[in-house]
């Protein structure tokens, strides 16, 4: 009775906002909004939104993590940090003498890293002379720089929310601003686009180091977590480090990160922007300044294929740390037919409380302090794992929380979820879709993204007919088909106790 109470709610709220929904749908969208492709290949879509002087933006680099060259794992994440570095414009105090000063310390660093890298005869003195001459180079290419100045003239021009995030699978670049600063907006978002300067490289680079130090190595989730990745691919770069190998890591230079830029950031992207915008007026103003943008044919995409695992895989971490249960099972990329079944599977088992992982382990069996499924990870542009994780309560193991997870896994296999459960995931995702459409930030995120991966930003309604036609054969079907043994990888980290409680070594045991 209380789940149909809900359902009943949910329905009454969707009732509610039934004229906000209305004025939300595709064919009111169709009116706002208008694309177009530059002669360089960059898609702009404007979306008019006159409600406040406002605008917001997103620039959609199709390239993130994955993309990493060979032995260079980290470089995408990389760039991201080099792209608020400035232009050859904004950044310096006279670019002429910085562009001698950063071509110096380059040769300086390829002169450093040849010695370094040397297995056999390498010479201390001469590597310390080397790395102090780099180090010389690094202080007289700093004097020309003005910190923090392409984010400060954006800043004090009212721009709020300035950020950036790499992902396996993209590269995105957004913050909102008053819509009288619109062309100061595409002058310096164009141009670190197109003129980006490797300015502060190496610097950057120990921070990403510090990054990794952070989130992986001194992190045991975060080591976790790249290990079972690590575990689950054996040919696909899902399986790599997304902030980089340590190794690899340290060795990125400024010559790799521009030949990157090079590649992937070209026209071939999308710039979406949305608010107090009039397309007809801003469009020439767009058009001149990201028309700069070399042109350039889209990146190809990756052709390796994960093989099929045959075998069921385990990691398994021993660490003074909280517990914790993770498994996953591979899955197909977000165009399969059976995406939104997947996403269906992901909200029924842990979308809130009356969701079925949390009522089983969290409320009922309380053995665990958080339980969920989510089902694109560590990205959906490729086939990616459908994971389920736990973190159990003190007393209780990770065994526990396997076994449980195992029972909700056989339920949706041998049962078909009920109607309530399918109606409310359906009530949700098109409610969750109409709370990103009323934030400009999020509509222009979401107008990108979509326009990118599908070719048409209609695409982000045109999911609601798919997620509609999920039936509760087709959740138990996926489940069948897909949480099996042999398409397992399992990971936990089970708490080892400080050496002072761990019980003595006998005369003659192993040391």
């Amino acid at each position: 009775m209380q789940t149909r109470m809900r359902f009943a709610l949910l329905g009454l709220l969707a009732v509610m906002a039934l004229p906000f929904a209305q004025s939300q749908d595709l064919k009111s969208f169709e009116q706002k909004i208008t694309t177009k492709v530059l002669p360089n290949g960059l898609t702009l879509i404007i979306c008019e939104r006159p409600e406040a002087p406002v605008f917001s933006f997103a620039t959609f680099i199709d390239a993130g993590d994955v993309n990493d060259p060979s032995g260079q794992s980290g470089l995408a994440h990389m760039f991201e940090h080099l792209a608020f570095k400035g232009t050859s414009q904004i950044g310096t105090k006279d670019y002429a003498a910085e562009k001698l000063a950063l071509a110096k310390v380059e040769a300086a660093n390829e002169a450093y890293e040849a010695e370094f890298l040397k297995s056999v005869g390498r010479d201390p003195k001469k590597l310390a002379e080397l790395k102090k001459a780099f180090l010389d180079a690094q202080t007289e290419a700093h004097q020309y720089v003005i910190p923090n100045q392409f984010t400060d003239v954006a800043e004090r021009n009212g721009a709020t929310g300035v950020n950036a995030g790499t992902g396996l699978d993209e590269t995105m670049y957004y913050w909102s601003m008053p819509e009288n600063r619109l062309e100061l907006w595409a002058w310096l978002e164009s141009g670190r686009l197109a003129d980006v300067v490797p300015r502060e490289f190496y610097k950057e680079r120990d921070v990403v180091i510090e990054e990794r130090r952070m989130r992986t190595d001194s992190n045991p989730e975060g080591r976790l977590f790249e290990q079972f990745a690590a575990t689950a691919y054996v040919a696909h770069n899902y399986g790599r480090s997304g902030i980089g190998w340590p190794s690899e890591v340290s060795q990125i230079n400024a010559t790799e990160a521009m030949e990157f830029h090079k590649k992937y950031y070209v026209g071939a992207n999308i710039v979406a922007v949305v608010g107090d915008v009039k397309a007809a007026e801003a469009l020439p103003v767009l058009e001149r300044y990201f028309s700069r943008i070399p042109a350039g044919p889209k990146p190809q995409e990756m052709t390796t294929v994960e093989p099929k695992q045959f075998a069921e895989k385990t990691v398994a971490i021993q660490d003074a740390a909280q517990p914790i249960y993770l498994e996953g099972y591979h899955r197909p990329d977000y165009r399969d037919p059976d995406a939104a079944v997947y996403d269906a599977i992901s909200d029924i088992l842990s979308n809130g409380r009356v969701s079925r992982l949390y009522r089983s382990l969290v409320r009922d069996a309380q053995i665990a302090a958080v339980a969920a499924g989510f089902g694109h990870y560590p990205g959906d542009k490729y086939p990616g794992l459908f994971v389920f994780g736990a973190l159990p309560l003190p007393g209780h193991s990770t065994t526990e929380m396997r076994d449980a997870i195992h029972k909700e896994i056989d339920k949706l296999k041998t049962a078909d979820v009920t109607d309530d459960e399918l109606a409310m995931f359906k009530t949700r995702t098109r409610a969750d879709l109409l709370r990103g459409l009323a934030d400009n930030q999020g509509l222009a995120n979401s107008l990108a993204e979509y326009q990118t991966r599908y070719g048409d930003w209609r695409e982000l309604f045109l999911q609601l007919d798919k997620v509609d036609k999920v039936t509760k054969a087709d959740i138990r079907r996926v489940a069948n088909e897909v949480f099996v043994p042999t398409n397992r990888t399992e990971a936990w980290i089970e708490t080892e106790a400080p050496a002072a409680q761990q019980p003595a070594q006998k005369d003659g045991g192993a040391r």
